[in-house]
């Protein structure tokens, strides 16, 4: 299927719904409704063209629902114990770090430039996720000379959040995830 920049899309393997800004190949980039940049593949994506409601029975977060339904036994409810639980649930929001993906060209950028955005940006996102109570984020910050990882830590330190090592298997060594905790004042 072919996508074009401005087509409403929605992701087959998350509740995540946004407008196609760019297409690199079978690369797409998404803006989400909360205004984050995420890339997937085209065979992720399926383009709205209406109102597509049935869509959200194929989601993660109802397949898991569905399936332990089938193994309950009855007069019995499922009870998510944890905030942290009920927030594995949910799909992290994607933030890339890398500098490629937050500038058109870094020419002409000193490395502390590169750093500062990359810190600015992320403080954006964790702040735009807690007015928006989305439970989790990870950055990925990528591997190198762990500079970007340590900035990170010592901004994250700051707000009402707990951080871990993200999916080794999806990325690495490369990436932070935070969860956030809403209830802090």
């Amino acid at each position: 299927m072919k996508f074009c920049k401005g087509d409403k899309v929605a992701v087959l393997d998350a509740q995540i719904r946004g407008v196609v800004v760019a297409v690199d190949g079978t690369q797409i980039v998404v803006c989400d409704e909360h205004g984050f940049e995420l890339k997937f593949e085209e065979r992720l994506l399926v383009k709205i063209e209406q109102d597509q409601g049935e869509l959200s029975r194929f989601t993660d977060i109802n397949n898991h629902f569905f399936q332990q339904k089938k193994f309950e036994k009855p007069g019995r409810k499922v009870v998510v114990k944890s905030k942290q639980k009920k927030a594995e649930l949910h799909p992290p929001v994607e933030v890339d770090l890398h500098i490629q993906h937050l500038v058109k060209s870094k020419k002409g950028m000193s490395n502390f430039e590169i750093l500062d955005l990359q810190i600015h940006t992320a403080k954006h996102k964790l702040e735009f996720a807690m007015r928006k109570r989305i439970p989790r984020i990870v950055f990925i910050h990528g591997v190198g000379e762990g500079v970007l990882q340590q900035e990170l830590g010592y901004l994250f330190a700051k707000y009402p959040v707990k951080t871990s090592q993200a999916s080794y298997q999806k990325y690495g060594l490369g990436a932070t995830e935070v969860y956030i905790l809403q209830n802090v004042r």
